[in-house]
């Protein structure tokens, strides 16, 4: 075969225009490394195939990460932001959520406009269909048009396209996503280089044409007055917002559905591979939850310039005509018309026990993954991971240390933690339920939590440094006045005098105030309020935020208990054989990492932990 070698060599190869393959492309680019994101096409880069929305439960926490650290998710999603809503602002602050329904279009725009100005990044329209080795040396990728693309590291982020197969329901065939043809050549040529492949499924409800929906039957879901900005670097959101509607299924709703499920793939056999638990389809909901007579849906707009509105809540993968049968039971959508139909799609992944704790694959230095190839679901994981793999690409490049998030600091290190240490049975979502530590992982806090990691790589301009500066000794100077404050009110005799009627052993439990948007001098981005909330939620919640640092502190002993990466885990006697098998095929690099893979004992952990002191003492010794 003749190939055409591109005359053009790149530190950084990303395959795959998503959400992922963005945040990695701006990440490696921006730490100086000449980048090349390729993608099928160029027109639909970061777009949003399913809900146009950015954040969520957990979801907007690791979106306010990706900002910290110099990611872009965040900005983009103000300029684009139609929506807002703080979720479970009526609960305690470590569950608070951000979440903001996009314009699609505006949102694709703004990301392709990001990647066209960065100077060190090249984009092509391209399909890569192999990566390219000789030997076990990474040498970079060819694409579908025999030209080979040479680099030092290649990210793959590849979504639901690698052997997309798409249903209606008896009607199969490929695609990567609707009218867009899948990836065959890439899942061959990673299962050659001895990478083992699995198949997931997801799935996007229909939409509806808005100037059919009879909107006096919904009830109106009206933003957030005022409305916060997503970005640590937005003073306020410019766009004018938009409301949502509610309405919900009923009786008839689900008594089409129970008739027409020998036409569902998921029902019939067609479709074999596991979907998302936390976004079941309608088809689901019926039948696993029959006791709930009515199932919520929410009428979400597309966007300023469209009438189109996405029906959460209402995935399936039913035919078209019963997908409007279903439409005509449910209130306010009578006589809505789809203007796009529903459809599930099956899609390989890579199973990500094959990577480290970079994002790197074990077996193939250089090659990274990032997004729903390791199995995970939504725009926030995948960019998260993207930006990771783009930051620890460009580290490796330059032979310095990986990047890696501990649980925590971070919920993007709770997720890869969890994605190396434990796998997946069915794609991944965030939750703020998957961390132990979501009092110290706010969103309001993620800023302190790892701006200075942003600043220390450089994809946090240099400008932010001094006002970012005098932001956390704002916080620290309020927390200490709230601290003597308190001390002061205790009398003589040790009773506290209590400053309000809430018992002080009792966290507030007011929702977070808005941040201000009226300039903080010297501060600004920052403000002087938001100061006040931090200083005020630390305040409140400061004994069980010192418990949770005290047993964090604990899991950071065996954070730095590395181990050495030739122990032979087959022949250390005393493991148990299912802790043996599953530590070689993880292999953690640190206690703390061996210690949270599911059948690995307490006492495996304790047997390692005397190995691991032998084998340096012996290694001091023998010096």
């Amino acid at each position: 075969m003749t190939f055409f070698n591109h005359p053009g060599d790149f530190d950084v190869i990303v395959v795959g225009g998503g959400h992922a393959g963005a945040e990695a492309a701006l990440a490696a680019s921006g730490l100086g490394m000449k980048t090349l994101l390729m993608t099928q096409d160029l027109d639909t880069i970061a777009q949003m195939s399913c809900n146009p929305s950015i954040g969520g439960i957990g979801k907007g926490q690791i979106v306010r990460e990706i900002d910290a650290l110099g990611g872009h998710m965040a900005k983009n999603t103000d300029r684009a932001v139609l929506s807002v809503h703080m979720l479970n602002a009526s609960r305690g602050p470590a569950v608070h959520s951000p979440r903001a329904q996009c314009d699609k279009k505006l949102y694709q725009s703004g990301m392709k406009r990001r990647l066209e100005a960065r100077n060190d990044l090249s984009l092509i329209q391209d399909e890569a269909v192999r990566v390219w080795t000789e030997g076990s040396r990474l040498k970079g990728v060819v694409t579908l048009r025999n030209t080979r693309y040479r680099s030092k590291c290649v990210i793959l982020t590849t979504g639901t396209f690698l052997k997309g197969v798409i249903h209606i329901g008896l009607l199969s065939f490929k695609g990567g996503r609707y009218n867009h043809p899948p990836s065959d050549g890439l899942s061959p040529s990673l299962e050659e280089l001895g990478f083992k492949l699995g198949r997931l499924k997801t799935g996007t409800p229909m939409r509806l044409n808005g100037r059919t929906i009879d909107f006096s039957k919904c009830a109106e879901q009206r933003p957030d007055d005022p409305p916060a900005p997503f970005s640590h670097f937005t003073a306020r959101l410019e766009n004018k917002l938009l409301p949502c509607w509610i309405t919900h299924t009923g009786a008839g709703t689900a008594a089409i559905i129970r008739a027409n499920l020998d036409k569902s793939p998921l029902y019939c056999g067609r479709i074999k591979s596991t979907g998302p638990r936390y976004c079941p389809s309608i088809e689901d909901k019926i039948v696993k939850f029959p006791h709930h007579p009515t199932h919520h849906l929410f009428l979400e707009p597309e966007g300023f310039e469209t009438g189109e509105y996405y029906v959460n809540g209402l995935s399936t993968s039913l035919p078209e005509e019963v997908q409007t049968a279903i439409c005509a039971s449910v209130a306010g959508l009578e006589k809505a018309e789809i203007v796009r139909a529903a459809y599930a799609i099956e899609y390989d992944y890579s199973l990500p026990q094959q990577l480290d704790y970079s994002l790197q694959a074990k077996t193939v230095p250089g090659l990274f993954m990032a997004g729903q190839i390791n199995g995970t679901t939504g725009y926030e994981e995948a960019a998260a991971q993207g930006l990771m793999a783009g930051i620890n690409a460009a580290l490796k490049i330059k032979k310095l240390q990986p990047l890696i998030l501990r649980r925590d600091e971070a919920y993007i290190g709770v997720m890869i933690d969890d994605l190396i240490s434990k796998g997946i049975d069915e794609p991944y979502r965030i939750f703020t339920s998957r961390a132990e530590y979501r009092l110290l992982l706010r969103q309001d806090n993620a800023d302190l939590r790892l701006m200075d990691y942003g600043l220390k790589l450089g994809l946090v301009p240099e400008k932010f440094k001094l006002p970012f500066e005098i932001y956390k000794d704002a916080v620290e100077k309020l927390k200490a006045k709230k601290q003597s404050g308190s001390e002061a009110a205790r009398q003589p005799d040790g009773e506290t005098v209590q400053p309000s009627s809430r018992p002080a052993a009792q966290p507030s439990s007011r929702p977070a105030a808005q941040p201000s948007s009226r300039p903080a001098g010297d501060m600004a981005p920052w403000t002087r309020e938001k100061a006040e909330l931090s200083a005020t939620t630390e305040m409140d919640y400061a004994a069980y935020i010192a418990r949770n640092n005290k047993e964090a502190e604990k899991l950071k002993r065996f954070e730095h208990l590395t181990i050495p990466a030739g122990l032979d885990f087959a022949v250390l006697k005393g493991l148990l054989l299912e802790s043996r098998q599953k530590l070689i095929r993880v292999r953690p690099g640190t206690l703390a990492q061996a210690s949270r893979i599911p059948g690995v004992t307490p006492a495996d952990i304790q047997l390692l932990w005397v190995h691991i002191e032998r084998m340096q003492k012996s290694k001091v010794e023998s010096k």
